[in-house]
């Protein structure tokens, strides 16, 4: 797929089914995902791959975090958390593996992670895969990285739910660029 096709024509997707991408697929997705900007090779981007049987086990530590975590919560928001890895075949844990470095912030090396997740999304839908990018109470906290047995210095930015496509993508709304855009000549 023509580099730029795929980036305008990326969609987030959050129906999907069986399959998701072979071993030898995500070794390229994985391959895309390491060539994002990575300032003093730190290599901060860790991925947990979550299929099959994987599914059970995020399951239960999305339903304890859930039952430990969340104030007044009640049985079906329980059953929502529960029922969440479900969604997709295949879920992808991203994590940033902050390490200190005296010329490279944290917040540069979580930015650098956060574009291995952009590029795991564009190789996916080259591949002719769907997937979207979910946060929400269980990522982006201090907390929820205990849960997947993680050091202190990694934060779960967020899962990439991964599969085919059960639904149409959106339509994709024109953007005024111009509205973003400020040119200094």
């Amino acid at each position: 797929m023509d580099a730029i096709k795929n980036i305008l024509s990326r969609n987030s997707i959050s129906k999907l089914t069986e399959p998701h991408p072979s071993s030898e697929e995500m070794d390229l997705v994985y391959k895309a995902a390491l060539r994002a900007p990575d300032h003093a090779w730190l290599r901060p981007s860790q991925f947990i791959e979550i299929t099959g049987n994987g599914l059970d086990k995020l399951s239960k530590i999305f339903e304890k975090y859930a039952k430990e975590n969340i104030q007044d919560i009640n049985e079906q928001k329980i059953a929502k958390y529960k029922n969440a890895p479900y969604r997709a075949p295949m879920v992808i844990v991203i994590i940033s593996s902050v390490k200190k470095h005296k010329k490279v912030p944290e917040i540069e090396q979580i930015l650098s992670t956060a574009a291995a997740a952009q590029n795991i999304l564009l190789a996916l839908h080259a591949l002719n895969y769907a997937a979207i990018w979910r946060t929400g109470v269980l990522a982006l906290n201090d907390k929820i990285g205990q849960y997947f047995n993680l050091s202190d210095n990694q934060k779960v930015l967020g899962y990439l739910y991964v599969g085919k496509p059960t639904i149409a993508p959106k339509k994709i709304p024109e953007v005024n660029i111009e509205e973003h855009i400020t040119k200094w000549d």
